[in-house]
Parts: structure tokens; C-alpha cells; sequence
């Protein structure tokens, strides 16, 4: 079908993408940031920790995130991505507004932010599987959404590596697709940190935090899309 010919060839280009290496500028950034990283507060640094931990264990073991979804096999490919990208513009906003809310509180409420602005990301990753016509019921394919995650925020060093994984995952053993929650955490929080301290700033939290939601959302749903375009059609 021409769409999904389309969709391919737009999948197969941004996964080449993930091979270049970083501007100039993102070098230089991620160099600052990984000196800011190093005066987090201990008590940001353990907010953030525990939330992926506690996301990446209801994720497998509870159906916290997953809002059943009446999906019919009829459906085109088209379709379900008309319908994707519909509930990532739903989510991008109800995660924007829940970042201007929590960023014009200052720190407290600032630091609400990084498990509420995860749940909204996990319930559009589960929300896209089913779209996708993934058993999201399944532990493997929970784990293959921890994954996509992992690859939408993750460094250079890992993007590649983790592509490759998702791109040989119906081949792969079921040892070798299990997901280090360690590196999940580190590459999380090294690649939101620098952006989001700013929002525990009082006076321009609540604008920081509306567009690194909006962003993040938006980086996840590229991520998610193309993703399942290479497992579906390739």
C-alpha cells in the first residue's frame, strides 16, 4: 500500500539518523550537563530514581497503564496511526498544562512533576501498542514498550544499541530482552535533567515545564511510531 510503502521509507531514514553523531551544540550541551547533573540535589536525583522504578514495575506487573482500547484487526495502517497521532496531540496537551500547573509551584510541586509527566508518557506508549494491535496484556510486549522508551530517551552510546535490539526483537532469546532498569534511570534522567531543573525555578517554571512536556511527549511519540513502523512492515 502506498501509505505503508511511505511510512517505511520514513522509518528507515529516521532509524540512519540515530547513527549520526550529535551537533556540535548537543555536545557541548550534554558537557554541561553533565556537570549540572552533578549538583542535582540528592533528593531530585532519588524523586526521579524511584519513579522509574515504580514505572518500570507496574508496567510489567500491573495493568496500571493500560486503558483498554476496542481495536479491530480491519483497520488500515493508516487508520491506526491516524488514531496514534490523535492520542499523542490529547497527551501532549494534558502534559503540557500538568507541567505549567506543577512548574509555577516552585520546586515542591515542580519535583510532582517527574511521576505524573511518567504516567502520561506510559499511558500514550500503551495506549499506541494497542493501536498498533500489540497484546500489551503480554509481558514480552510490555517489555518491548520498555524498550521503545528507552530508546526515545536515551544518549548517543545507547540510541544505536538499543535500535538494533528493537529492530531483532522477534528473534531475540527471552534473556536477552530483558531491560536494565539502572541504565533506563541513568539515560532518563541525563537526557530530561538539564531542561527540567529549570522548571523548579518560581517565575519561569510554568513556561519551562509547558514546553518540555509538550516536547518529550513529542519526542516519545516519534520514537513510539517509527518503531512499530520497522517491526510491522519491514
Amino acid at each position: 500500500m502506498p501509505y505503508e510503502e511511505s511510512a517505511l521509507r520514513e522509518a528507515q531514514r529516521w532509524s540512519r539518523s540515530l547513527e549520526k553523531r550529535s551537533s556540535f551544540f548537543q555536545r557541548k550541551s550534554k558537557n554541561i550537563q553533565n556537570k549540572v547533573n552533578d549538583k542535582i540535589p540528592e533528593k531530585v536525583q532519588a524523586v526521579v530514581t524511584d519513579s522509574i522504578r515504580a514505572m518500570i514495575e507496574l508496567s510489567l506487573t500491573s495493568s496500571e497503564y493500560i486503558r483498554p482500547i476496542k481495536v479491530e484487526k480491519r483497520w488500515s495502517f493508516e487508520y491506526r496511526e491516524q488514531l496514534v497521532k490523535e492520542r499523542l496531540a490529547q497527551y501532549k496537551r494534558t502534559a503540557a498544562v500538568e507541567g505549567a500547573g506543577t512548574g509555577a509551584g516552585g520546586i515542591w510541586l515542580g519535583l510532582a512533576d517527574f511521576p505524573l509527566l511518567l504516567g502520561i508518557k506510559m499511558k500514550f506508549l500503551f495506549d499506541a501498542g494497542q493501536l498498533y494491535g500489540l497484546d500489551v496484556q503480554k509481558y514480552e510486549e510490555r517489555v518491548y514498550l520498555l524498550h521503545v522508551f528507552l530508546l526515545a530517551f536515551s544518549s548517543d552510546k545507547q540510541k544505536v544499541r538499543v535500535r538494533d535490539r528493537l529492530l531483532q526483537w522477534d528473534q531475540l532469546s527471552a534473556a536477552e530482552k530483558n531491560v536494565d532498569w539502572k541504565t533506563l534511570q541513568m539515560e532518563y534522567r541525563d537526557t530530561i535533567d538539564f531542561v527540567k531543573l529549570f522548571q523548579l525555578i518560581p517565575g519561569i517554571g510554568a513556561v519551562v515545564g509547558y514546553v518540555a512536556n509538550g516536547r518529550l511527549l513529542e519526542q516519545l511519540g516519534e520514537t513510539t511510531m517509527n518503531a512499530c513502523r520497522l517491526r510491522l512492515l519491514d
